[in-house]
C-alpha cells in the first residue's frame, strides 16, 4: 500500500545547468550529493555498468527531487516532450510571487509557454517553463 511519493529522479546530461535551475534559481536545497557505482545500484536501474552521479534537493516542505547523471552512460538531451505527450511529463511546484519568479526567470533565458495566468477557478496562478533538460515545469501560485 503506498504511503507516500518519495521523490522525482531527473536523468540529466550536465548536472551543472540543472543544479543552476533548481538550486539556484527555484532555491532547492541541496542535501546529498553523491556518486554510485555499486552492484546495487546497476541491480536496481537494470542499467549494467551505472556509475550515476545523484544529488538528491528538498523544498520547503520536505518534498525532494533527485538528479541523476549517468557518467557511464553519456546523454544526449531528447527532443522535448509535449505537454500532451503520454506518460510522466511535467514537475509541478508550488511557489511564491509567481510574477516575480516568472521575471527573474526570463532574465536568466527560461522560455515560458505563456506568462502566469489564472487558472478557470482563479484560485492559482500558473505558468510551464522548461528546465535546462527540457523537462516540462509548471510553476503555481495559490492565491486563494
Amino acid at each position: 500500500m503506498l504511503k507516500s511519493i518519495r521523490h522525482t529522479g531527473i536523468v540529466v546530461s550536465d548536472m551543472n545547468a540543472s543544479l543552476r535551475f533548481y538550486r539556484d534559481l527555484l532555491g532547492m536545497e541541496v542535501w546529498a550529493d553523491f556518486t554510485d557505482d555499486s552492484d546495487y545500484v546497476q541491480a536496481v536501474t537494470g542499467v549494467p555498468g551505472a556509475d550515476i552521479w545523484m544529488i538528491k534537493m528538498k523544498a520547503q516542505d520536505g518534498s525532494s527531487v533527485e538528479l541523476l547523471q549517468y557518467r557511464s552512460h553519456p546523454q544526449e538531451t531528447p527532443t522535448p516532450r509535449r505537454s500532451c505527450d503520454v506518460g510522466i511529463n511535467h514537475l509541478a511546484v508550488e511557489v511564491e510571487d509567481i510574477d516575480a519568479l516568472h521575471k527573474m526567470l526570463l532574465e536568466e533565458g527560461i522560455e515560458f509557454n505563456a506568462p502566469p495566468i489564472f487558472s478557470a477557478d482563479r484560485g492559482a496562478k500558473v505558468t510551464y517553463c522548461r528546465d535546462p533538460e527540457g523537462v516540462i515545469v509548471e510553476l503555481v501560485e495559490i492565491v486563494k
